[in-house]
């Protein structure tokens, strides 16, 4: 018997703005695809497509989470306990609902999102604020690595679900602030495989402080655990 994804979540506020933002990103897949068929080639052959810039040919596109990876990371989240969530790539938001839900639901604290392009952070604070969710929400407008420099605290989960070549990058700067037994959430590093190839590869290498698998959601998503630092 199939489970409700949207079951987990005990809100039906909640439940209700997520049907809706998931339907609508549902019925921009067939956009999104054709928009990257040009690329097709590249990504058979194994190369990279991701380029600066590209995040602007995405505008109007939401490039959520499917609906049962964003049950998955709120129950990630909840069975964690976090209290303090960064999420890399806000977009209009629906997985920012996922997560600030949990966070609620765990009895407080802050989901730290951020966003390039003001007005998808925008639409995302909207969205939020429809879900009566605005007390657990940080939207960092701009580029993440400066907008995520600071003011963290430590950190239980983090979503990791900007644009591929970025995502290594805002991993490092956030990894200092990540507590042992902390997750971070990849998506799309199957199809992507190119342009997560460095990032697969560092966390995956035990130096770095992480435990690390790709779980078999539709596009591919990289589970990383922070490993505690051995004794000294």
């Amino acid at each position: 018997m199939k489970s409700d994804p949207f079951d987990v979540l005990p809100d039906e506020r909640v439940r209700a703005v997520l049907r809706r933002l998931h339907g609508e990103a549902d019925r921009q897949v067939p956009g999104v695809l054709l928009h990257l068929l040009p690329q097709l080639p590249r990504m058979l052959l194994g190369r990279r497509i991701d380029a600066p810039g590209t995040e602007l040919d995405y505008a109007d596109k939401y490039l959520a989470l499917a609906c049962e990876q964003g049950a998955f990371c709120y129950l990630t989240a909840r069975a964690l306990r976090a209290r303090t969530i960064v999420e890399f790539g806000t977009s209009f938001g629906v997985s920012t609902l996922w997560l600030a839900a949990a966070v609620r639901d765990n009895g407080g604290g802050r989901v730290i999102g951020t966003e390039l392009l003001p007005e998808k952070a925008k639409r995302a604070q909207a969205h939020v604020e429809e879900a009566g969710l605005a007390a657990f929400v940080e939207i960092r407008v701009g580029d993440a690595m400066e907008t995520l420099q600071a003011d963290l605290g430590e950190v239980d989960f983090m979503l990791n679900d900007g644009f591929p070549l970025r995502a290594l990058d805002v991993l490092k700067l956030v990894a200092p602030a990540l507590r042992p037994g902390a997750v971070v959430v990849t998506d799309n590093v199957g199809v992507f495989r190119a342009d997560y190839r460095d990032y697969v590869a560092y966390v995956r290498e035990p130096r770095h402080g992480f435990a690390s698998m790709t779980i078999p959601f539709r596009s591919g998503t990289e589970y990383s655990v922070r490993q505690p630092e051995p004794p000294g």
